[in-house]
């Protein structure tokens, strides 16, 4: 059944009645909520004991560049359709101003932080945002209902939601992008699956900046165990017990 038969089949209380309230249960529970797992059929990675994770150092982030945003572009076919209200970014750079001006300005990636207790993935109400066994945080097209719930939990301002269908298509080996669906970086998985490097951190490196980083956090000796260790590093908003698996050097 897809979402437009759904939606006919229930009435659409999916948007206005039941889910909500479920919803807002989920949000303001004083108990923890298990994270979804995948559902039955859904594409899940090799078994394996990764746990992917990834390191930014802020410190050799060009402010200037764009070589990591347009690379996740081209290979995730998240092209803009030339509006700015319907443009979706996968990845994003935003500048982080001191007013006081007692610190300089700081140019910071923002993207998934492919959570360990992903909130996205507690309140969707058809299980199409879950979590693959090496902790990367998926979204099932085919499933999504167009709710938004997703995008309200997420405490990141990393979900974004596809309002219209680009023209573009760059990356023929990936499926065109679905409109009317929640969406978000996913550290590249098809990559990652077949052994290689995601586009922004393949991208970063070949411009010899080495900004960014993603490794397997339960090997210790990983690129990123070490630059973990080797640094003083944060995350955003630890505070929630979100658990992300994204950490910034020079924050």
């Amino acid at each position: 059944m897809n979402r437009r038969e759904f939606l006919k089949t229930t009435g659409g209380v999916v948007l206005l009645g039941g889910s909500c309230a479920y919803a807002v249960r989920l949000l303001t529970a004083t108990t923890p909520v298990p994270p979804a797992a995948a559902p039955a059929g859904a594409a899940t990675a090799p078994s394996s004991t990764r746990r992917w994770g990834m390191v930014i150092d802020l410190n050799r982030c060009r402010p200037d560049c764009t070589a990591c945003l347009d690379a996740c572009s081209r290979e995730n076919n998240v092209v803009p359709v030339g509006d700015a209200r319907w443009d979706v970014h996968w990845i994003r750079k935003v500048t982080v101003h001191d007013p006081s001006g007692r610190s300089r300005d700081k140019h910071v990636l923002l993207l998934c932080n492919q959570c360990d207790e992903p909130p996205c993935a507690q309140v969707c109400p058809v299980q199409a945002t879950y979590k693959r066994d090496d902790g990367i945080v998926i979204v099932d097209p085919h499933r999504c209902i167009g709710c938004r719930y997703c995008m309200i939990a997420c405490p990141y301002d990393a979900r974004m939601f596809s309002f219209k269908e680009s023209d573009a298509w760059p990356n023929k080996d990936l499926p065109r992008r679905s409109h009317g669906v929640a969406e978000a970086c996913t550290f590249c998985a098809h990559r990652l699956d077949r052994s290689e490097k995601p586009a922004c951190v393949e991208a970063c490196e070949r411009l010899n900046v080495g900004a960014l980083m993603v490794g397997d956090l339960n090997d210790p000796d990983s690129n990123v165990s070490r630059a973990i260790a080797d640094n003083s590093v944060k995350r955003l908003r630890e505070d929630l017990g979100t658990e992300p698996k994204v950490w910034y050097v020079g924050l």
